[in-house]
C-alpha cells in the first residue's frame, strides 16, 4: 500500500500498459482516475467502455476510480481533466501520462497528417496534461499546503535510440525525454519529481513488434507482460521515490535499466574560427576518441 490515499491520474488508461497501472495503483491504495477515450491505434473512432470497464475491475478490488474521457492533447480538456481530479477527489498527487497512437510508415511516405497526430497526441498529450497539474501543484506549493507530487511520462525506445519505419513516434518520444528532464529542473522548486519510462511489453502498440515473442514462457513468467512494467510506476508515483527526478527508466520483464542520454564527449578548442577544410581531420579524431552511438532499431 505504498500510495494510499494519493489521488492519480493515468491517462490511455483503458487498455495496455495504462489499464495495468491504473489497476496496481489501485492494488497499492491510490484513488485512480482512468482516462481513455478508446480510440484505435490509429486514434479513430472512441469509446468509453475500455476505462469504465478498468474501473469496474478497480471497485471490484475493493478500490476507489472514477472515469474522465477528455483528450489529452486538447488543452482546455487537459484542465478539465486535472480540475476533475481535484474536484472528485480532493488533489492531485501523481499523474501518469502514458496515452498515445502509431502511424508507422517509411519516412519518405509518411504524410503531413500522420505526422500532426502522433507528434499530437504523444508530445503535446504530454505536455497539456503536465502543464496543468504543474500550476495545481505550484499554486499549492505556493499557499504552503504540503505537496508530494510526482509525474511519470512515458517515452520508448525509439525516442532514445530510434526506430526504422517510426520516425514521427520516435521524434515524438524523444521530445518527450527532453520535456521530462526540462521539467524535472523547472518544477523541483516546487517538489515535483518527472520521471520517465521506456517500457518494452506487449499491447496493441507493439504486439506486430513483439511477435516473436507472443508464446508462453515454459517457466509461467511473462516477460512481455504489461504488468511487469508497473511496479516501478507505482513506486515512482510514491513518495518514496523524492530523491529521483529528471531520469528515464528502460523497463522490460524483471530488468530495470537506466537509461543514459545525450552527454558531452571528446572536445577540441583551436581558440580561433576553423578554417573549413582543417576541421574534417578533427572531427574524425574526435569520433574515434567517442563511443560508438547505439544502432537503431531495425537498422
Amino acid at each position: 500500500m505504498i500510495c494510499a490515499g494519493r489521488v492519480v491520474i493515468v491517462t490511455g488508461a483503458g487498455r495496455g500498459l495504462g489499464r495495468a497501472h491504473a489497476l496496481e495503483f489501485a492494488r497499492q491504495g491510490a484513488k485512480v482516475v482512468v482516462n481513455d477515450i478508446g480510440v484505435g491505434l490509429d486514434g479513430s473512432g472512441g469509446d468509453d467502455q475500455p476505462a469504465q470497464q478498468v474501473a469496474a475491475e478497480i471497485e471490484a478490488l475493493g478500490g476507489e476510480a472514477a472515469v474522465h474521457g477528455a483528450d489529452v492533447a486538447d488543452w482546455e480538456q487537459a484542465r478539465e481533466l486535472v480540475a476533475f481530479a481535484v474536484d472528485r477527489f480532493g488533489g492531485l498527487d501523481v499523474l501518469v501520462n502514458n496515452a498515445g497512437v502509431v502511424r508507422d510508415r517509411m519516412f519518405v511516405n509518411v504524410t503531413e497528417a500522420e505526422w500532426d497526430q502522433v507528434i499530437r497526441v504523444h508530445l503535446k498529450g504530454h505536455a497539456a496534461t503536465l502543464r496543468h497539474a504543474a500550476q495545481y501543484w505550484r499554486d499549492q506549493a505556493k499557499a504552503g499546503a504540503p505537496v508530494q507530487p510526482r509525474v511519470v511520462n512515458t517515452t520508448s525506445g525509439a525516442g532514445l535510440l530510434g526506430s526504422i519505419g517510426q520516425t514521427n513516434y520516435a521524434a515524438a518520444k524523444a521530445g518527450i525525454v527532453a520535456l521530462t528532464v526540462n521539467t524535472a529542473a523547472e518544477l523541483a522548486r516546487y517538489g515535483v519529481t518527472v520521471n520517465a519510462i521506456a517500457p518494452s511489453a506487449r499491447t496493441r502498440m507493439t504486439e506486430d513488434v513483439f511477435v516473436d515473442l507472443m508464446a508462453e514462457p515454459a517457466d509461467g513468467f511473462d516477460g512481455m507482460a504489461a504488468e511487469n512494467v508497473s511496479p516501478l510506476v507505482v513506486w515512482l508515483g510514491s513518495e518514496a521515490s523524492a530523491d529521483v527526478t529528471g531520469r528515464v527508466f528502460e523497463v522490460r520483464g524483471g530488468a530495470v535499466t537506466v537509461a543514459t542520454g545525450w552527454q558531452r564527449g571528446p572536445s577540441r578548442d583551436a581558440g580561433r574560427r576553423w578554417e573549413p577544410a582543417e576541421i574534417g581531420p578533427v572531427v574524425r579524431e574526435l569520433l574515434a576518441q567517442a563511443p560508438a552511438p547505439e544502432p537503431v532499431y531495425g537498422s
